[in-house]
């Protein structure tokens, strides 16, 4: 469990009347004079987190104003889609087409919140995207409510004066997490992560991988998601299921895709790096039906990895960058030395990571194949990760989640410091 200490609770305000906006706004969304919310989020996993709370807060409140710049998981889940986002993330530093993009993004953003009072702004993750906006919602007089802690933590703590002031309370999916707000006047809240929410239906799992390829051993390929990410990653994978491949004859693998779009980018990269390796398949968003059918994985580092410890697969973590010169710069403003979630859960180096990783398939592969062929290893790992994911128990994200939000909107009293 995280750190049980009381979060810092914020005193609830109504929303000041901003400024009229200019004509190139979206169109006004007619509504009562109840709350409104404004989710705004920017990546894939941003829309996945931000969609779960979102149904929470419709069930509890059907008639309640939910409005979103967001991804079509929001948009299921009952949210009012402005604008989409999310197609087309990258990375890292974005380009200045991209930065251009996102002021535009925010011009509109601030127009329509001058002709529509929003009590309750939160943003989900994307704090390079988000801050501005943040800045925005309190010009306009909203409350903010960060859903996913930015990562301050590891790298940039000098922007921790800018989360003060820029948020009203920060709900944090990480264990470690609240102590490290809290400590410094950010209010903070540990409330689970979503990914621990629901128990796999492991029949369901079994039905669905029943047909991913026999062999042994299986091995999980998880590139990433992102266009820049899959570029730099899946050439590298081709190579570590190879010479796996070469070592175990015996060997299958499937590819996690996180869609279709994806799988047909996957597959044309592939023909161009040498054609499509034999005893490799590809899967569609399904990555859990594929994790539970591996008997380890290889995992680009991110959320994904959280997925694969809920199933207590072992695996091998690593992050490709292109450029060292751009990695030693970076350990100017990095905080910490390990990288990937369940080793900075877990407050140790429990899972290997090659974080960031600038060669060839060589280091990856060995050790993939010492999991493959060390039983004890795969044991201490197993183990080691049962511990990591055990830190989320009796935690439900979503509803944890929303119990706050309602808070800071004046739909509930705020939970008792104690």
């Amino acid at each position: 469990m995280g750190d049980t200490s009381a979060p810092v609770q914020s005193r609830i305000e109504p929303p000041r009347q901003g400024a009229a906006g200019g004509s190139d706004a979206p169109a006004a969304i007619a509504g009562g004079g109840g709350p409104t919310l404004l989710f705004t989020a920017f990546e894939p996993s941003g829309d996945d987190h931000a969609s779960v709370v979102i149904a929470q807060l419709r069930r509890r409140h059907p008639g309640l104003k939910i409005v979103a710049w967001g991804g079509p998981r929001m948009e299921s889940a009952g949210a009012e889609i402005i604008e989409r986002t999310g197609d087309d993330a990258v990375m890292g530093m974005p380009g200045l087409a991209k930065i251009r993009e996102h002021q535009r993004i925010n011009g509109r953003i601030d127009a329509w919140m001058a002709a529509n009072p929003v009590t309750v702004h939160v943003p989900v993750d994307s704090p390079a995207a988000n801050f501005p906006i943040c800045e925005i919602a309190r010009r306009h007089g909203a409350k903010i409510v960060h859903l996913v802690a930015p990562q301050i933590w590891a790298w940039g703590r000098w922007r921790i004066h800018k989360l003060r002031r820029l948020t009203d309370l920060v709900l944090c999916l990480l264990p470690f997490e609240e102590r490290f707000f809290t400590k410094r006047e950010v209010p903070a809240r540990y409330i689970g992560h979503m990914l621990f929410d629901e128990p796999l239906d492991e029949a369901d799992l079994k039905r669905r991988s029943a047909g991913f390829g026999a062999g042994e051993p299986r091995i999980a390929i998880m590139p990433g998601s992102r266009p820049d990410e899959l570029r730099r990653n899946f050439p590298l994978l081709l190579g570590v299921f190879r010479q796996l491949k070469a070592r175990h004859p015996g060997a299958a693998g499937v590819v996690a895709a996180t869609g279709e779009r994806t799988a047909k980018l996957l597959r044309t990269m592939a023909d161009e790096h040498g054609g499509w390796p034999e005893g490799l398949s590809i899967q569609a968003a399904d990555t859990d039906a594929v994790v539970y059918w591996c008997q380890i994985a290889v995992v680009k580092s991110g959320t994904v990895t959280l997925q694969v410890a809920k199933q207590r697969r072992p695996m091998v973590i690593f992050y490709k960058k292109s450029n060292p010169l751009f990695f030693l710069l970076a350990r100017v403003v990095l905080s910490t030395r390990i990288f990937s979630l369940p080793n900075l859960i877990a407050a140790k180096r429990e899972i290997p990571e090659l974080i960031p990783h600038f060669g060839g398939p060589g280091a990856i592969v060995r050790l993939a194949d010492k999991l493959i062929v060390d039983s004890a290893e795969r044991s201490r790992q197993i183990a080691a990760l049962d511990a990591i994911v055990n830190q989320f128990a009796g935690e439900h994200a979503a509803a944890n989640a929303a119990d706050a939000i309602e808070e800071v909107a004046g739909l509930r009293e705020a939970t008792t410091a104690g």
